[in-house]
């Protein structure tokens, strides 16, 4: 369950985290939002910025080392993101049963359902707000975010968020840790679900 929207509010201005806008700015763009459950998503907010602010026990968020251009990653052409500072993001699945499938066979199944994927700013900000939504094989990716590259074509990569193993350039003193980090879009992994919402509202 997520926090009521004041607590979102709340939450975001006690972790220094309501960039691009100012904490008052925040407030005010809150209040006009549509007064029913949802993720308070603050549009244009990095995922480099967020991701040390997350927590899972005594262990903070970090990016994976290969992914320097993570704030780069923006939404694809046909995710419908409201003009707006803050929007609301109702009906949020982590979408555990389509694990074991890649980004790129998940893609069109969320459209057929009237799903629409979530952004890597958005997946940061729910964790951020609900941190028991990130469990041991059980995470989730982003995939309405990716990366274009120079001559048009998409990067191979999706976004994810989830546990660190220690292993690797991530560092044992990361066990544990929540990160973000990336896969192939033809690659299937059993513990990353496909997180999705019914709506963006603003």
């Amino acid at each position: 369950m997520l926090p009521t929207l004041p607590a979102q509010v709340d939450r975001l201005v006690s972790l220094g985290a309501t960039a691009p806008l100012t904490p008052e700015e925040l407030r005010i763009a809150a209040k006009a939002l549509p007064d029913r459950p949802g993720l308070l998503v603050v549009a244009g907010a990095a995922p480099s910025a967020l991701a040390p602010l997350l927590r899972r026990g005594d262990k903070a968020g970090f990016v994976v080392a290969d992914m320097t251009d993570a704030d780069d990653f923006a939404p694809l052409p046909d995710v419908a993101v409201p003009d707006a500072p803050v929007y609301l993001l109702e009906g949020l699945d982590r979408g555990d049963h389509l694990a074991n499938r890649s980004p790129d066979e998940v893609y069109p199944e969320l459209a057929r359902t009237g799903r629409t994927p979530l952004l890597l700013t958005e997946g940061v900000q729910w964790v951020l707000q609900s941190p028991q939504v990130l469990a041991r094989n059980a995470c989730f990716m982003t995939i309405g975010s990716r990366l274009r590259r120079p001559n048009g074509t998409l990067d191979a990569r999706t976004p994810a968020v989830w546990i660190s193993n220690g292993t690797g350039r991530d560092g044992r003193e990361r066990r544990d840790a929540p990160k973000v980090g990336w896969c192939w879009a033809g690659n299937r992994h059993t513990w990353l679900g496909f997180a999705s919402a019914s709506a963006r509202t603003a």
